[in-house]
């Protein structure tokens, strides 16, 4: 509810969660299901299109992303990629990664990188499960991420 401080009642925003996959129907699929629940939502096709929207939104604090969801296996940068490069710059916005092909090896070099795993197919339900899970973790908005995250090399 947004409100005027005069009302006594305090505004809370809306979380915000950037959704990366480069399947458009799965993408907009887990983008509208979040949307549903609330969630302010932005798209990305790729991993380089996660980094962009990230060193975006560095200027204005208010629109950091409180959640990444992403896709695996997408061009120019992986889900992975992209995952390692935020944590090696100290980004601690919680990450879900989403795979049809994952091996254990994946799902654990994830994990050591502090992300949830969803194996593909999954339930919507599972899904905001999770995402309802990682955003109550002491991560996220906490740390503010350093102004440029480093681009892996393609």
């Amino acid at each position: 509810m947004i409100s005027s401080a005069e009302d006594g009642v305090i505004s809370v925003p809306r979380r915000r969660v950037l959704v990366a996959e480069d399947d458009d129907d799965m993408r907009r699929l887990v983008a509208d299901v979040l949307r549903r629940r609330g969630y302010d939502v932005e798209e990305a096709s790729d991993g380089a299109g996660i980094l962009d929207r990230i060193e975006a939104s560095v200027s204005r604090p208010e629109s950091i992303f409180d959640l990444i969801v992403s896709d695996v296996a997408m061009p120019h940068l992986s889900g992975l990629d992209v995952l390692a490069a935020l944590r090696c710059a100290h980004w601690e916005t919680p990450v879900i990664l989403m795979s049809a092909r994952a091996d254990a090896d994946m799902r654990d070099e994830a994990r050591d990188l502090g992300a949830a795993f969803l194996d593909k197919p999954f339930d919507m339900k599972a899904l905001e499960s999770l995402v309802g899970q990682s955003l109550v973790e002491p991560r996220g908005r906490r740390v503010l991420p350093p102004p440029d995250p480093p681009r892996p090399e393609p």
